[in-house]
């Protein structure tokens, strides 16, 4: 890939577990240095995290291998005066810090953002939290289950019988992760640079949820679970196909059309009840029987073909392995390899990031680093020998 827009740019990654790591892994498939600062002998929480217990005991957890290809790893202990003046040595080269701690731990441990914009007045600080540096939750503790909770988004998950549910995977985490890369990437385009940008997960996650806060608030629509039906459109949602479950999104009126008369059901079209928009949104659930009557004859991915041929969106619902095996998605470079892992003993791949530059996907050439196995590399651009990091190593400095 010729395009990596944060080449030159050089990133202290002192986040842990998933929404730091992963606004991380965006800059460093961007091109940027990310230098993973972890404290010895335990790391990233992420490291004993995964469906792997042999990985995790290795320091190595799938969570960890998930988001950090590409990063460099060091160790520092922050609660030790002589790793704190090291690692503003280390800041006095950066021009990105990205936290995730409480809010206050930082200035505690004397490397808040006050202190480091003294060595780096040019310094991007993101601090990313549950809800935010100030307001009067400022100091509860926060991981995705309880902001997947505070936000809304479980009590508009599921159906009447089942909600509030939770997403099926840690959407608070990769929302705020995604947010603080947006923000520190137009952070660094401002000049002259250095800001402190206060990311919180919660705000992140209502700045999604436009249409349903915008419903609420304009409309003075209650937001509800819909399950599986698209409440804006009908027909709009899963519908029974044989063997399986199949998405149609006929928003339109002409696909509308389409549909009906690829079903043999152009006859729906003169009933009342489904002559107009807002006649199938109130009787979605009597207009879904009728078309599953038609849909149930065959498998879902067939229909899918049918109907995207003649331009009704459709498509089959399908498991993770099947998507990561589609062409679709195999084909185009999304996936990257690494050989034989150092700490993880075979090959593994990992999701990059959705983006292409000039028709090429953004990749990283080395692995997910083991704890502290840049020590040597990183300490050494700053002046240190190997006798010089041994003695912080014995002293617990690093």
């Amino acid at each position: 890939m010729t395009t990596r827009p944060l080449s030159g740019v050089r990133v202290l990654d002192l986040t842990n577990v998933l929404a730091g790591p992963f606004a991380c892994h965006q800059l460093v498939h961007m091109g940027a240095e990310v230098i993973k600062v972890e404290a010895p002998g335990r790391g990233d929480l992420a490291r004993q995290l995964g469906a792997d217990p042999d990985l995790n005991a290795r320091g190595m957890g799938v969570s960890f291998l998930a988001q950090n290809a590409g990063k460099q790893s060091v160790t520092v202990n922050l609660k030790h005066p002589d790793g704190k003046a090291l690692f503003l040595r280390l800041v006095e080269t950066a021009d990105v810090v990205v936290e995730n701690f409480r809010p206050g731990v930082m200035d505690r441990l004397g490397v808040g953002y006050d202190r480091l914009k003294e060595v780096r007045p040019e310094l991007i600080y993101c601090a990313i939290s549950g809800f935010g540096q100030d307001g009067p939750w400022v100091h509860r503790p926060a991981y995705d289950q309880i902001i997947q909770g505070a936000s809304g988004v479980m009590s508009i998950t599921g159906t009447d019988a089942s909600a509030p549910l939770r997403v099926g995977y840690p959407i608070a985490d990769t929302i705020g992760g995604i947010t603080a890369a947006f923000a520190i990437s137009a952070a660094l385009n401002a000049r002259p640079r250095g800001t402190f940008i206060d990311v919180s997960m919660l705000e992140s996650m209502l700045s999604t949820m436009g249409w349903v806060i915008s419903n609420y608030l304009i409309a003075g629509a209650d937001p509800a679970p819909h399950g599986n039906e698209n409440p804006t459109s009908a027909p709009s949602g899963a519908f029974e196909a044989q063997g399986g479950l199949l998405n149609i999104a006929a928003n339109k009126d002409e696909q509308w059309v389409r549909l009906t008369d690829h079903l043999g059901l152009a006859h729906l079209r003169d009933d009342p009840a489904f002559a107009t928009r807002e006649a199938r949104k109130t009787n979605r659930i009597a207009l879904k029987a009728a078309l599953e009557t038609v849909l149930r004859t065959k498998p879902a991915r067939d229909w899918a073909k049918e109907l995207n041929h003649i331009g009704v969106p459709a498509g089959a619902v399908l498991t993770v392995p099947d998507v990561l095996a589609m062409p679709q998605v195999a084909d185009r470079g999304f996936l990257n390899r690494f050989e034989n892992v150092p700490g993880v003993g075979r090959d593994i791949d990992v999701a990059t990031t959705g983006v292409k530059f000039d028709g090429a996907a953004p990749t990283v050439t080395d692995p997910p680093p083991q704890l502290g196995q840049h020590n040597a590399a990183v300490w050494g651009t700053l002046g240190l020998n190997d006798g010089d990091v041994q003695a912080l190593r014995d002293k617990g400095a690093i």
